[in-house]
C-alpha cells in the first residue's frame, strides 16, 4: 500500500449528504475479488444516463474534476452495506482523501485499510470549502497527515483527528497482511504457548485440516 503523507491535488465537491455505498458503487459491480478496474463503475448511476452517455452535470464527469484526487461531501459518507468495493473504487478512480463531516464507521476503517484518508471536519468548515470549489473549480487542497490539517484554497488552515494507530498505519503504508505480517515472531510464539495450554484445540484443527484436503 502506497504511504500516505501529504498530498496536494483538485478536490471534487459532492455536496450530498447520506452517500452510501450502493450510490457509490453498485451492487451489480461487486462480484469481483480484484481492485483494479473498479473506478470506471464509480458513481455508476450518477456519471452515466440510461443509454451509458456521460451526464454533464455530474461533477466527475466536468474539467478538471476528471482528475480530482479529494472528493469533499457533507455528513454519513458511506453509509449502508459495508461492501469494501465502494472503497477499491474511489482508490482506483484516483482518490487518496476525503472529506466530509462524519463517515460510516465501516467505510472509515476500509478507507484506512486502502491507503485513503478519510478526514473529519466540522460541518462549517466543510461548507465553506464546498462553497470555494463551487466558485473556483480547480482550485487545490492540501492535506498533510504529518500535522493533521487541510489547508483551503484561501490558505486557511484546519486541523483534524485521527486515531495514532490509524495515522501510523497510512504513513507506513501497512495494509492489514503487511501489518499482521511485521508481527510474525509474536503470532508463533503466542501459537506454541497456546499448543501447550489447548492441545485439543489444535488437534482437533489438524484432524478438520486433513478431512478437508
Amino acid at each position: 500500500m502506497e504511504p500516505f503523507v501529504q498530498l496536494q491535488g483538485t478536490a471534487a465537491p459532492l455536496p450530498r449528504i447520506n452517500v452510501d455505498t450502493d450510490a457509490i458503487i453498485a451492487v451489480q459491480h461487486v462480484y469481483t475479488l480484484s481492485k483494479a478496474g473498479l473506478g470506471k463503475y464509480l458513481f455508476h448511476r450518477w456519471r452515466y444516463a440510461g443509454d451509458g452517455t456521460e451526464t454533464q452535470e455530474f461533477v466527475l464527469n466536468r474539467e478538471p474534476f476528471r482528475r480530482a484526487s479529494i472528493l469533499v461531501a457533507r455528513a454519513n459518507f458511506g453509509c449502508g452495506s459495508s461492501r469494501e468495493h465502494a472503497v477499491w473504487a474511489l482508490a482506483d478512480f484516483g482518490f487518496r482523501s476525503i472529506i466530509a463531516p462524519s463517515f460510516a464507521s465501516i467505510f472509515y476503517e476500509n478507507c484506512i485499510k486502502n491507503g485513503i484518508l478519510p478526514v473529519t471536519l466540522p460541518e462549517s468548515a466543510v461548507e465553506e470549502l464546498l462553497a470555494m470549489l463551487e466558485r473556483n473549480p480547480g482550485e487545490t487542497v492540501t492535506v498533510d497527515l504529518r500535522s493533521c490539517q487541510v489547508v483551503f484554497p484561501d490558505r486557511t488552515i484546519h486541523a483534524f483527528e485521527i486515531d495514532e494507530a490509524r495515522r501510523d498505519t497510512l504513513l507506513q503504508g501497512l495494509d492489514p497482511i503487511t501489518l499482521a505480517e511485521s508481527h510474525e515472531e509474536d503470532i508463533a510464539a503466542y501459537q506454541r504457548r497456546d499448543r501447550q495450554a489447548r492441545p485439543w484445540v489444535w488437534a482437533q484443527r489438524i484432524d478438520l485440516m486433513n478431512r478437508l484436503s
